[in-house]
């Protein structure tokens, strides 16, 4: 379990992913999902980062639009980011996928999220 967060962060690697929910449903009750789905994000996002990295002409569309979906999911249950793990994700995304519409959904969905006045990430 403590190495998933890692092999999550290799981009297209659904099998993990489905692995990763698993063990958050069993941890739904639990004290670690906090610490759990905070891995996750982090995993999620240094993922997009590489494949952002990796495919800049956008060939794995299917592979991003999920772990975007991923990402809106998690940073809805967390509401906070690492801020170096945010920053690479906004920097690599800008770069590689300023046209790409759903990764521009996401990213204002994240922004109003994070920068809410009660966040501590805004702070």
């Amino acid at each position: 379990m403590d190495q998933l967060p890692a092999a999550l962060e290799r981009a297209g690697n659904e099998e993990s992913w489905a692995v990763a929910d698993a063990i958050s449903r069993v941890l739904k009750n639990s004290e670690e999902l906090h610490s759990w789905r905070r891995h996750l994000l982090s995993a999620c996002m240094k993922g997009l980062v590489a494949l952002y990295s990796s495919s800049k002409d956008e060939s794995k569309q299917e592979v991003e639009r999920s772990m975007l979906l991923k990402l809106e999911e998690l940073l809805g249950m967390v509401e906070e980011v690492d801020p170096d793990d945010w920053c690479s994700l906004v920097k690599t995304g800008l770069k590689y996928r300023y046209t790409d519409v759903t990764f521009l959904k996401v990213l204002n969905l994240a922004i109003q999220l994070l920068y809410k006045k009660e966040s501590s990430f805004s702070q």
